[in-house]
């Protein structure tokens, strides 16, 4: 008759056939564990990247947005303002908008604009009538 191993070489193959699934399994688990890890140190680099170029997107966009602001007047707009600056010296430094853009000759929209881009103009209701404008001269 053959010998039989002892019992402790029985249960020690034993313990071995029945942890072998399961170390299989760690060792699966801990690649796959290491493979997200890479996966996500790649995509939170990828995330610094997109929020650095978004970033500069929008300076990008700020500097033409304060371009596009930063109306240079045109030389008829600087003409019409020096004949509107000297309307109101000879009328007081006062009068309703109405009337001077009448005495200059000049359509509604292209006052207002005149009027807009003039920084020695202030607009003010006229007391009588709010909806009628008054011209002031700065410093009035």
């Amino acid at each position: 008759m053959p010998e039989e191993p002892p019992i402790a070489e029985l249960i020690a193959h034993a313990v071995e056939e029945a942890i072998q699934p399961l170390q299989n399994r760690i060792f699966t688990l801990e690649t796959t564990i290491a493979r997200q890890g890479e996966m996500l140190a790649a995509l939170e680099s990828t995330q610094e990247q997109d929020v650095t170029r978004i970033c500069l997107d929008i300076a990008y966009d700020r500097q033409r947005i304060s371009k596009l602001e930063k109306v240079e007047p045109q030389p008829l707009q600087k003409d019409r303002g020096e004949i509107l600056r000297a309307l109101l010296v000879a009328n007081g430094g006062k009068m309703l908008a109405k009337d001077a853009r009448k005495r200059m000759r000049v359509p509604k929209s292209s006052f207002s604009e005149l009027v807009k881009i003039c920084d020695f103009i202030d607009i003010k209701p006229y007391h009588l009538d709010s909806r009628q404008d008054v011209l002031v001269l700065n410093g009035s």
